[in-house]
């Protein structure tokens, strides 16, 4: 039986955090910017699958997969292009689907291959919707300014959208961070924005919010993707520049973070002139490679994979994050890794093999795999709400709510709650998404937005 060790191995077990690095791809490549969707042909029946592909400004993807019926949401894929091959792999579910480009670039005619399991499948493309509801915008009930500062100590300029409830203030404040990756302020992938959606409603509702893109996304510079420790000198010119608007209460000023957003939010706070208060949601508490060792097991095993290969395909996980942890010599480890993956799959591309290598290899990778977010935060004083969900297949709720709260026990303002149906997007149960045009579209938890504004407006 064939098993498939595929091609991200996400160290931080982050959902929103990959970015696909591209081989040289055909003309036609372009086209693959949207969704491609297509049946999946399982024993007793077919399942809808559905990528959803962003072409990014600097090269490559960002790409995720949803299930529907197996209740997977925004799955990081990678994506490799050979000529009018394409490739699209789902690491946490040890899955790959490979498909030829049609004439025109609509469709993608392969297989999809998990671990003895491979199928034909054909995928369609179709283009996302510009917003849930539709094309038109109305005009928000707040101010909504365009801004643009400086960090000083990165040497580079940041933009993104400050939004003002309606009023003369100064009204309470955050900083609002997206997960790890290319995102812009929205956090936008496909027709889902997870960051636009809570600044909307907090600022609806008496908060003022400033919400950035990425570093190498929009209006900010600098390379893509940076290392956590890197993004904290862009939540500190962030939060110096609120304190110079008037429309701001200083002694009310926050940060609030998603995924690896959170755990920078908490590492601010142990700076000098730290927040008054951090909200996390669905931020890691334990370290790199134990946090992929579990993400990796809860996937499989929500995807109906049987115990023993579970175990045999996180075993070989880890055997290719201990070649990455103890082999100093980049070049080296990844022609280690790449040697593994493709001794594991035969079928595998060796460009892709390649890349993956590269990426596992890299600083950035290194350091998820051994960052522990526990020993900094006994230095935490302000305010935390922690937030994880229970449906969160990325970050397991119960596991790193608890390691949060042991490094935060001298803290005596620390508020943790784990929310029922809650993904690591933040997202609702599928059961309540609303339906448009006959499609239901996810939305942010409801029960998490008003736990976050009435959580900060208790705040003195």
């Amino acid at each position: 039986m064939k098993t498939h060790i595929t091609l991200w191995l996400l160290a931080c077990g982050l959902l929103l955090s990959l970015s696909g690095r591209a081989a040289e791809a055909p003309a036609a490549a372009a086209s693959l910017d949207g969704l491609w969707r297509g049946p999946l042909q399982v024993p007793g029946g077919k399942l809808e699958v559905i990528f959803r592909l962003v072409k990014l400004t600097a090269g490559g993807y960002y790409a995720t997969l949803d299930v529907p019926l197996q209740k997977v949401s925004r799955m990081n894929v990678h994506v490799a292009l050979q000529g009018d091959t394409v490739v699209f792999s789902a690491e946490e579910a040890a899955t790959r689907f490979v498909g030829r480009l049609a004439p025109g670039g609509r469709q993608l005619s392969g297989q999809w291959q998990q671990p003895g399991y491979h199928v034909p499948m054909t995928l369609d493309y179709s283009t996302p919707a510009a917003a849930p509801g539709g094309k038109v915008r109305l005009t928000p009930p707040y101010r909504e300014n365009e801004v643009a500062f400086s960090n000083s100590a990165a040497a580079l300029r940041l933009g993104g959208l400050l939004t003002v409830p309606a009023g003369k203030g100064p009204f309470p404040a955050v900083v609002l961070l997206a997960d790890a990756g290319p995102l812009d302020r929205d956090a936008a992938v496909g027709d889902y924005r997870p960051v636009g959606a809570l600044a909307d409603y907090l600022t609806r509702r008496g908060v003022a919010v400033l919400r950035l893109d990425a570093r190498g996304v929009g209006a900010t510079g600098g390379a893509a993707n940076p290392p956590l420790l890197e993004r904290l000198s862009d939540v500190e010119a962030a939060l110096n520049y609120l304190r110079t608007r008037p429309e701001v209460n200083l002694a009310r000023l926050g940060v609030i973070g998603h995924g690896e957003g959170g755990n920078v939010a908490l590492l601010v706070a142990t700076r000098a002139l730290p927040p008054a208060f951090v909200v996390t949601l669905g931020a890691a508490g334990v370290q790199g490679q134990e946090l992929a060792r579990v993400q990796q097991t809860t996937v499989l095993r929500a995807a109906g994979l049987p115990q023993p290969q579970v175990e045999v395909l996180v075993k070989r996980q880890q055997a290719i994050l201990d070649v990455v942890f103890h082999t100093r010599d980049n070049q080296q480890a990844q022609a280690i890794v790449a040697n593994m993956l493709r001794q594991d799959d035969p079928e595998l591309p060796a460009a892709a093999a390649q890349a993956a290598a590269a990426d596992l290899t890299s600083e950035h990778s290194r350091f998820r795999q051994v960052y522990d977010p526990v020993p900094a935060l006994t230095a935490v004083q302000c305010p935390v709400l922690l937030l994880n969900g229970a449906a969160d297949l990325a970050v397991d709720a119960d596991q790193n709510l608890a390691a949060l709260q042991r490094g935060l026990r001298a803290n005596r303002a620390v508020t943790s709650k784990k929310l029922p149906g809650v993904n690591h997007l933040f997202q609702a149960d599928m059961a309540e998404w609303p339906l448009v045009a006959g499609q239901r579209h996810p939305t942010f938890s409801p029960q998490a937005q008003e736990l976050i504004r009435a959580w900060i407006m208790e705040r003195p």
